[in-house]
């Protein structure tokens, strides 16, 4: 008895699974400098893949985008390799989450479903003037909680995809959604019993507070995205923030939390091990790339082949961003 309870002891706590990324892979400015000097852009997803098992698919978010476009990604993409794919805006900034059913049904005939075992979560961003009020529980009631379900919704996409829909999926898979929020009204103990209700994942959005930070957990897993540290989208991770990052994922993926949690309502009662999805969104100065890299070297998770360089987390102060250029980026954001 002693000998066996001597054994539990030694074995390591689990932990769930983490994938940590980028936020979209097709800009300029990470030409040269993240991505090798010649390297073809058809070949930038292929690079990129190489170095995260995960990446935000972006271009979702702004257009419905075609199924031989998600084909081609998954091709270009390792085995285990994994997206989560930007819920269209249409639906949450167009038309605030009212009346979506066939927005719905459209966005997962737009070939989301193609990716099969490397789709991951599906998120949710709300724009910053919607606030909490009784249009998030209906939504939330209508989004697929597998791709069998996923499928149906889709074929009841409208005329706008006959001829360029795909509505069937090789097998059931879980389906997971998070939810980004970028109105005061959500800091709410009422939004986090909501999502807890669906399983749906509240975004630890770190925006260098510009929008709503929390830490509540209402899934099985975490979805985090890592804006900028001190500015918006430009500013990198020092490794001082970068270890406090790696000590509340620990926490999140052993099934506790964090030392100090950032909470609008009681802890999860749930402690068992959870997933967790990291994606680096402060790619204005090239930052993404190398903090993914360095947090995941923190965690154990460093990747097989290194960038061609080690870019510093902070730049010198004449340093110019590179031109963000918002439209006709398949990947675009944020």
């Amino acid at each position: 008895m002693e000998a066996r309870a001597a054994s539990r002891a030694r074995q390591p706590a689990r932990s769930g699974e983490l994938r940590i990324g980028i936020s979209g892979w097709r800009y300029q400015g990470w030409r040269g400098r993240f991505y090798p000097k010649g390297l073809a852009q058809r070949r930038e997803l292929e690079f990129a893949a190489a170095q995260f098992p995960s990446i935000e698919l972006n271009g979702s978010f702004y257009s419905l985008q075609r199924p031989e476009s998600y084909l081609a990604w998954k091709q270009e993409t390792p085995p285990g390799f994994v997206f989560a794919v930007k819920g269209g805006r249409y639906i949450t900034h167009m038309l605030r989450l009212r009346n979506v059913e066939t927005a719905l049904a459209n966005f997962f005939a737009s070939g989301v479903l193609a990716l099969e075992e490397k789709l991951g979560p599906i998120l949710w961003q709300l724009p910053p003037a919607l606030p909490f009020d009784e249009r998030l529980a209906r939504f939330l009631a209508q989004l697929p909680r597998d791709t069998r379900a996923a499928a149906r919704l889709a074929k009841q996409h409208d005329a706008r995809l006959s001829g360029r829909s795909w509505t069937e999926v090789s097998q059931r898979r879980p389906l997971r959604h998070a939810l980004e929020v970028r109105h005061p009204s959500f800091q709410s103990p009422e939004l986090i019993a909501l999502l807890r209700q669906h399983q749906v994942a509240l975004v630890v959005a770190d925006s260098a507070g510009k929008f709503p930070y929390l830490e509540d957990v209402t899934a099985d897993f975490m979805y985090l995205r890592l804006h900028g540290d001190a500015e918006l989208y430009t500013s990198g991770y020092s490794p001082q923030a970068l270890a406090l990052w790696a000590a509340r994922i620990r926490a999140w993926r052993g099934g506790k939390e964090p030392r100090g949690a950032v909470r609008v309502a009681a802890r999860s009662p749930v402690s068992t091990p959870r997933d967790v999805y990291v994606y680096f969104d402060n790619d204005a100065k090239v930052h993404a790339p190398y903090d993914a890299h360095a947090l995941g070297a923190l965690l154990g998770k460093a990747p097989a082949s290194a960038p061609n360089a080690r870019e510093p987390a902070t730049r010198a102060a004449g340093a110019r961003a590179p031109a963000r250029r918002a439209a006709r980026r398949t990947e675009r954001k944020h």
